[in-house]
């Protein structure tokens, strides 16, 4: 243990300087860095939560990259089949990357019942439809079974069956308009097997799920003709990268578009809290090492006679400035340590009983979400750790200038 570390540890427990004036300011800048450490974690663990959980419900409904004939149309409808006989499906074997690859169309069409009617979007997946996206918003019931003969169970959102007055089990009648000028609309007859609720307003407000076949009966397509393909990737981060990589690999005839690109007005909302995430960070540091500042500031005062008998002796400066750095650091680890203990519980407490609501119809969520990423937190405290050590550089400076022989007769 060499003889700057032994000091400061003696100034550290010393009852003298416990009992002394800095003993408050120093609380302070422990409490200080304590909150800091505290709204730098929420708003980490918060922030990075959401963005997440939103990116996955838009996925889990669209995929990450969807393919379209491309032919203008800017709506969420196929209009124009195309041939599932495609070199990317069912494998995308030429980019690296993709996950999964699903087929699916949809229709508009308008549900009637005795007391109430509404207008949806039919959408037909096949047997290559990933349902485990799906499934963790079911709330009752099951997913429809589109892998043996064409039947007439589907899914419908909380929010629908509540509008259309329709339980789990119940029958209704939806009405399709057809794409040949027939002069009566197409009708079929659905069972609700499944209720779920994605927290995603516009496509609770309008989607149900059910078998593609009964797309391709309505506008006589062929058993090989779908309205789209949905693409799923294994990393978010490298969306666009890949979104060009699966633009490259498709004909001619077809376009893609990335969720990003589909969602922009979501997206572009959700980097607002990067700016914001950004903006809390840098201000409470800045808060964290005001306080630090003059915490040592006040110290080295308080201490200045200790100073000169070590500069008598022949200590140099920068031995005695690391005196105080190894005291402004236990008071920073200090801070640190209770500042992650109260906000890792804090993100515990959301992740685990939910306790902080959202409107869904604002955030898309009805909870909260939060994420414990290790990596990013232990980032934060080194972060946090060196920034405040630098900056403490700068009044530290201050002992080069106590002279030995003045502060020793200073009172």
């Amino acid at each position: 243990m060499n003889l700057e570390y032994f000091i400061a540890k003696r100034l550290i427990t010393a009852k003298d300087h416990k009992s002394s004036i800095s003993a408050p300011i120093i609380k302070i800048a422990i409490i200080a860095i304590a909150l800091g450490m505290i709204m730098m974690i929420v708003s980490i663990g918060t922030g990075i939560g959401l963005q997440q959980k939103i990116r996955q419900k838009i996925a889990a409904f669209n995929g990450h990259i969807i393919i379209s004939n491309y032919n203008g149309n800017a709506s969420d409808v196929s209009v124009d089949p195309i041939s599932i006989h495609q070199k990317f499906y069912p494998k995308f074997k030429t980019v690296e990357g993709i996950k999964h690859i699903q087929a699916v169309a949809t229709k508009t069409g308008i549900i009637r019942t005795p007391t109430a009617f509404e207008g949806i979007v039919f959408k037909g997946v096949g047997k290559d439809y990933d349902w485990e996206a799906v499934s963790e918003y079911l709330i009752q019931g099951r997913m429809p079974n589109v892998k043996q003969d064409l039947n007439n169970e589907i899914v419908i959102s909380e929010y629908l069956a509540n509008r259309l007055q329709l339980r789990l089990g119940a029958s209704f009648n939806t009405f399709f308009l057809s794409e040949f000028n027939d002069k009566l609309p197409k009708s079929r007859r659905f069972k609700i097997v499944g209720i779920y609720n994605s927290g995603l307003q516009e496509f609770d407000a309008s989607y149900i799920i059910g078998d593609i076949r009964h797309i391709q009966k309505i506008n006589k397509w062929r058993p090989d003709q779908i309205g789209a393909f949905e693409v799923f990737v294994d990393d978010f981060s490298k969306i666009t990268e890949k979104g060009e990589a699966v633009y490259a690999e498709t004909a001619s005839i077809l376009n893609s578009q990335t969720i990003v690109e589909k969602f922009s007005y979501i997206f572009d909302w959700l980097k607002l809290f990067d700016t914001n995430i950004l903006v809390i960070l840098i201000i409470m540091i800045v808060v964290s090492t005001i306080n630090m500042v003059v915490a040592l500031l006040v110290i080295i005062l308080e201490r200045t006679q200790m100073i000169g008998i070590l500069k008598s002796i022949g200590a140099s400066n920068w031995s005695i400035r690391k005196i105080f750095l190894y005291n402004a650091s236990y008071i920073i680890l200090k801070g640190l340590l209770w500042g992650n203990g109260i906000g890792l519980g804090m993100l515990f407490v959301q992740k685990y009983f939910g306790v902080v609501k959202l409107n869904p119809e604002s955030y898309y969520v009805s909870v909260a979400p939060v994420t414990i990423n290790v990596e990013y937190f232990v980032l934060l405290n080194i972060g946090t750790m060196v920034v405040c050590l630098l900056v403490l550089l700068i009044p530290s400076y201050i002992i080069t200038k106590i002279s030995p022989s003045q502060s020793i007769r200073f009172d």
